[in-house]
């Protein structure tokens, strides 16, 4: 008797083995032809050029999230999570066939969080919510979103550029989309193209902010409120730059830091004034406690 059942438990491990093995393959199937694609396509632009560290930090943290969840591991509700995958799984094709990549990329990774909802159950995928939302962001949006988010934007902090830099005594003006710079001219549109990455570099101050804060949600509220301000403010910094690169050292020297630069400079003013904010709002608040 007791053989039998020890038989029927190798029977069932090996089922078992098996079921994780054809799941993790059909993982990668999904999984790595379209995020080699988007690393091609779009890791290489300015726009996505922030998702190798939001893949990077976010496996991170996806991983250490699964070392210290208490959430229950059980399958989901088989009938949700079946009509989910299947519609998510067509969604992939459909976008697959006709090559949209931002579509493709949202629907592949939809299919993957349905699949892994079956397997693990939704307690476990609601414990580990920040690190699927911020990976999500590796992803690259739709363009017509970015354009409709950041076209006002670029509009206005080009705008607020050019009369402080003239107030300050520059030879400067904006007509239509060109920046006039003393004898040089620069294109509102390369000049404010950091905006494009404002969705990733907001994630990257979002993921500081989660992990400084995520045990108090007032202040993990009030520092991410923060977060897109500091992002158009670290493109405002952006366009201050280029515009004194273009005005000192001319157009080629303002090329030279479009492409090699802006990027870094960007990421280092958000990430540095996020940084000081929290620590002005943790000064405030500590000196608050104590008063009380």
């Amino acid at each position: 008797m007791l053989q039998v059942r020890a038989q029927e438990l190798q029977a069932v491990d090996r089922a078992s083995l098996w079921a994780r093995a054809i799941f993790l393959l059909g993982v990668a199937a999904v999984l790595l032809p379209t995020m080699f694609d988007v690393a091609r396509l779009t890791w290489t632009t300015e726009q996505g050029g922030h998702a190798p560290i939001i893949v990077a930090t976010g496996a991170w943290l996806l991983w250490r999230e699964l070392q210290t969840t208490e959430a229950e591991i059980r399958p989901g509700n088989a009938l949700i999570g079946a009509l989910l995958f299947g519609l998510f799984v067509g969604l992939y094709v459909l976008a697959r066939i006709t090559g949209i990549l931002e579509l493709e990329g949202l629907a592949m990774y939809a299919t993957l969080i349905s699949a892994f909802y079956l397997f693990v159950g939704g307690a476990l995928l609601r414990s580990l919510w920040f690190p699927i939302l911020y990976l999500a962001v590796a992803l690259p949006p739709p363009y017509t979103v970015v354009t409709a988010i950041t076209q006002p934007i670029k509009i206005g902090i080009s705008h607020f550029a050019v009369s402080l830099l003239h107030t300050l005594g520059y030879q400067i003006a904006s007509s239509g989309v060109t920046i006039q710079i003393a004898n040089h001219e620069l294109l509102v549109a390369a000049a404010c193209a950091g905006l494009n990455s404002i969705i990733s570099l907001s994630a990257i101050c979002l993921f500081y902010v989660y992990l400084r804060h995520r045990s108090d949600v007032v202040s993990f509220l009030i520092v991410a409120a923060l977060v897109v301000p500091v992002a158009v403010f670290s493109n405002f910094m952006r366009v201050i730059v280029l515009v004194l690169v273009t005005y000192y050292m001319g157009e080629a020297a303002a090329q030279g830091f479009l492409h090699d630069f802006a990027g870094l400079t960007v990421f280092l003013v958000a990430l540095l004034t996020i940084f000081g904010l929290d620590a002005v709002f943790s000064k405030l608040r500590e000196r608050r406690g104590i008063a009380a």
